[in-house]
């Protein structure tokens, strides 16, 4: 067993190793039999930028970029998927924005805010030649795939008593089915590069609990359906080095959350942090799970909810 001893006096240690603890340093000896730290604190010193802080900053740079990277962003056109985009290039990436509609900004704006190469290609995600003829178009014209972030998906507030079988598998197939084969045809290329990759599933705060003033039963169940398809394809996948994580968001200002608007305060009350998240907040947490500081995490959920997914307390 490791025990610590904390002495708060300088004290002599013979042929000491410096640790650096934020400003304060302290000198540590091992000791030989039962495996003894012994640590000195030996008082306060001025923070100033060494060899090793620097070595340390750019590592942690290294995890956090994308440069290099080609990332795949079906959805992204408008609302969450596009401040992905713009997130990922801003970190360094190549983006390919694949949506059934035109961005809301032009790719030339885009590529010259960010500096990063933006291609565009319609795509529906309810057709597989569709998919396979924009993923192909990727390669083509940026290379290879790295990333990929499954965006696209649609929503409706309506009863469940009301459903109608069409409108129930419209949601399903582009929710459930279009992001099943836009990770599959990612993977497939990344397994072809044998480099490894990253996927990411956008799920929802709905695949955790129902979700307050909102009847979004069909929709409930086709989150759901991503946020366990991301964990079993993490277990398959695990092998060729392709790691899927899924996001769930809960109450995101967008034009998608805006169509609910007799609700609106709903969304800025009910979060125990008592604000509607911003896109940016879903934007972050995608681009941790891209980067290679998330190489070690797979089959993971990051729930972006401002804890509304673990329940409220009314105070």
């Amino acid at each position: 067993m490791m025990t610590l001893h904390l002495a708060l006096k300088p004290s002599r240690v013979i042929s000491p190793s410096r640790i650096w603890l934020g400003a304060t340093r302290f000198n540590v000896q091992g000791c030989k039999g039962f495996g003894t730290t012994h640590i000195q604190r030996s008082g306060k010193i001025p923070f100033q930028h060494t060899e090793l802080s620097t070595k340390a900053r750019k590592l942690v740079e290294s995890k956090i970029s994308l440069d290099g990277k080609v990332t795949v962003i079906t959805g992204g056109s408008r609302g969450i998927g596009l401040e992905l985009a713009k997130t990922a290039a801003a970190l360094g990436s190549d983006i390919a924005i694949l949506d059934v509609r035109e961005p809301d900004e032009s790719i030339a704006q885009l590529q010259e805010a960010y500096g990063s190469r933006f291609v565009f290609h319609q795509m529906d995600v309810t057709s597989m030649d569709g998919m396979e003829a924009a993923f192909d178009k990727v390669v083509q014209k940026l290379g290879k795939i790295n990333n990929c972030v499954t965006c696209a998906g649609i929503a409706l507030d309506k009863p469940f008593l009301e459903h109608t079988w069409d409108e129930s598998r419209r949601i399903l197939d582009i929710n459930i089915l279009g992001s099943f084969f836009s990770a599959q045809l990612a993977a497939r290329q990344m397994i072809k590069q044998g480099d490894g990759g990253s996927i990411v599933m956008i799920a929802s705060i709905a695949a955790h609990c129902a979700i307050p003033a909102q009847r979004v039963s069909i929709y409930g169940a086709s989150k759901g359906a991503i946020k366990l398809l991301g964990k079993t394809l993490a277990v398959e996948m695990a092998p060729f080095n392709v790691r899927v994580n899924t996001i769930s968001p809960g109450f995101i200002e967008t034009k998608m959350s805006a169509q609910f608007e007799d609700i609106q305060e709903v969304f800025r009350s009910v979060p125990p942090m008592r604000r509607i998240g911003q896109a940016e907040d879903l934007a972050l947490a995608t681009a941790y799970l891209l980067g290679n500081g998330a190489s070690y995490t797979t089959g993971a959920d990051i729930a972006v909810t401002g804890g509304l997914h673990n329940g409220r307390i009314e105070l």
